[in-house]
């Protein structure tokens, strides 16, 4: 698995939210399809063809985003959301696999970080971002931190 860290862009974001505990995680997939039945109704989108999950983890519930990439944040349909993600140092890698996989890449990363020494930044979201619109499992994920140790 490769890993790394870097500095992304802010990114403003236009699309569906949900917040549960996490016996409802299963629920998420819907959301991508709800999204993509939707995306027509999103104005200033961007050329990327991705959408982007953004989410907090907090000890007992969770709150996910399924967004789509805008120029600006403004005329955001009823029912949506629109936010901009500041600009900010991740721990970055990336998921092939099944959705049940996912969990052991998360813990994958987190051993890294420990490894190295970064501290995940529960007040900011981790990202996932799902390249091409498709059904794909492959998946980039970013999971924030605190400070941005240069390593020679």
């Amino acid at each position: 698995m490769n890993i790394q860290v870097l500095e992304k862009e802010e990114i403003k974001v236009v699309g569906i939210s949900r917040s549960g505990t996490y016996a409802q995680m299963s629920k998420i997939p819907d959301l991508f399809d709800e999204l993509k039945e939707r995306l027509g109704e999103v104005p200033n989108q961007t050329n990327d063809s991705v959408l982007i999950a953004p989410f907090h983890s907090r000890e007992t519930e969770f709150t996910c985003y399924i967004a789509t990439p805008v120029e600006k944040v403004e005329n955001v349909p009823d029912g949506m959301v629109g936010f901009t993600i500041p600009r900010k140092n991740y721990v970055c890698s990336s998921h092939k696999g099944s959705l049940e996989e996912l969990e052991n890449t998360y813990r994958e990363m987190l051993v890294w970080m420990e490894e190295y020494g970064y501290d995940l930044d529960g007040n900011a979201l981790s990202l996932e971002v799902l390249k091409d619109n498709d059904n794909s499992t492959n998946f980039e994920l970013y999971l924030p931190i605190k400070s941005y140790k240069i390593t020679y």
